[in-house]
């Protein structure tokens, strides 16, 4: 019986067939998710005209749909510990696709409200689920940018939700964006057939077998076998205790609340924006097409800074590409707030993409590699869930900030003031208590002394 350090395995492994198959997957699920976040800001002008909303009575729906978010990154994440992470993942897509379509045959705001909550619960799980196992099942060496890009499907959605809102929706009416939503609901049974459960899940039950199965379509010439010893002690002591009470022991409670207030802050810019951004541009004079392309501009920022963020977070690590990141979006905010030029908007949109989403996609890795990988999926969700009083305040901040008649534009230079804070909270994150995936240096080293010992 051969002792497997199967995260080592995993961590040393080159990227396969295997890796490809979580990344689309998880590609497709979180594309979704940025698909139907985007919808409600997309088709916010036309449904405030339907319902007869008022700014502050639309940004409450928005905050409402956040609040079921908020319950489902508690929820869900906590129950992807004890049920596995691949259960709650299709559970998050069975609600937010049958919801999104309720939502968009909904005859009033408040039937809609009611969906788009119940529907958030499924998209406030997801978020965590697809972070820790593509964490996970990343190869160590381009794990930052594997899942940076990974996390780039969010952006595509929106861009593929602007695009139909540009191109669709005067013709076929706002509903139409959410009856899509009911696309990966028929996905359902191929997703449950091809993707592979959580590692760390197997092991704890002691599955063998599973185990086996998944390392040898990781790395195939291994040839493992159920007999194999795959850290089952180990996993099981580091799996026993309360998950939440884990984040705050061995030093790690000041960097747990420094992760909470940067995605709070992160997370309260990026659905302010995505709620409100066709309204402003509306509101500074631009038609409902042109107010559509700034939302476009957004998404393709978003992934440029989420590609060229993981890229440098190989080069010069997480802390610091996040800090510049932030500091960089507090000086694009107040610039956009200023500038009459219509180019230059065009820029600093983009711009805003890449240092709010952009920045979004590298805390969640930073976080899941943090905590050790009994918590992972934890750690990323309440960290989630908190941020998402963030992204709750967000649209009804904004809502009361535009309904004191302002002009449009100076409501950009309200989220200067999160980039900041959140820069400040990454300043505090205390990198030597983190996990990060040590294991073979720490065992190597255990080795080492033990030769010296007996020498």
């Amino acid at each position: 019986m051969r002792n497997v350090l199967p995260h080592q395995v995993i961590a040393d492994s080159r990227f396969n067939s295997f890796h490809l198959l979580v990344f689309l997957w998880c590609f497709f699920a979180i594309g979704f998710d940025g698909f139907d976040i985007a919808t409600y800001g997309i088709g916010l002008p036309l449904m405030m005209e339907d319902y007869g909303l008022t700014p502050v009575s639309a940004g409450a729906i928005g905050s409402y749909t956040l609040v079921g978010m908020m319950i489902g990154a508690f929820v869900l994440s906590a129950l992807s510990d004890v049920i596995g992470r691949k259960k709650v993942l299709a559970i998050c897509m069975l609600l937010f696709s049958v919801f999104s379509l309720l939502a968009g045959l909904a005859p009033n705001a408040q039937v809609f409200t009611i969906m788009r909550f119940i529907a958030g619960i499924g998209m406030g799980g997801l978020m965590p689920a697809v972070i820790s196992l593509m964490t996970e099942y990343s190869p160590k060496k381009n794990r930052a940018l594997t899942v940076a890009i990974m996390y780039c499907g969010y952006s595509i959605g929106s861009i593929a939700a602007s695009l139909v809102g540009m191109y669709v929706m005067e013709h076929l009416g706002w509903r139409f964006l959410y009856w899509l939503g009911i696309i990966p609901l028929f996905t359902l049974p191929f997703f449950w057939k091809q993707f592979p459960e959580s590692l760390s899940y197997h092991i704890v039950r002691k599955q063998g077998a599973a185990v086996a199965s998944i390392l040898n379509r990781i790395h195939p010439q291994g040839a493992y076998t159920a007999q194999d010893d795959f850290e089952y002690e180990a996993v099981q002591k580091r799996a026993e205790g309360t998950p939440v009470k884990k984040l705050f022991i061995q030093h790690r409670a000041l960097s747990t609340f420094a992760f909470w207030a940067a995605v709070f802050s992160c997370l309260l810019m990026i659905y302010g924006l995505n709620t409100w951004l066709p309204k402003i541009m509306q509101g500074s004079g631009y038609g409902i097409t042109s107010s559509l392309s700034f939302g476009l501009v957004l998404a393709v920022g978003q992934i440029g800074g989420s590609l060229l963020g993981g890229y440098l977070v190989e080069k010069v690590g997480h802390r610091v590409v996040l800090v510049t990141y932030f500091l960089l979006g507090s000086i694009c905010f107040v610039c956009l707030s200023l500038t009459s030029s219509t180019a230059l908007l065009y820029v600093l949109i983009a711009f805003g993409g890449a240092c709010t989403v952009g920045t979004q996609n590298l805390i969640n890795p930073y976080i899941s590699e943090f905590y050790p990988r009994e918590i992972r999926a934890t750690g990323v969700g309440v960290s989630v869930g908190v941020g998402r009083i963030g992204a709750i305040l967000a649209p009804v901040l904004i809502g009361l900030l535009l309904a004191t008649n302002i002009a449009p534009q100076k409501a950009f230079m309200f989220f200067a003031i999160p980039c900041l804070l959140g820069s400040v909270a990454f300043l505090l994150v205390q990198e030597r208590y983190g996990n990060f995936d040590h294991v073979r240096n720490e065992r190597l080293a255990l080795a080492n002394k033990a030769a010296v010992a007996k020498s």
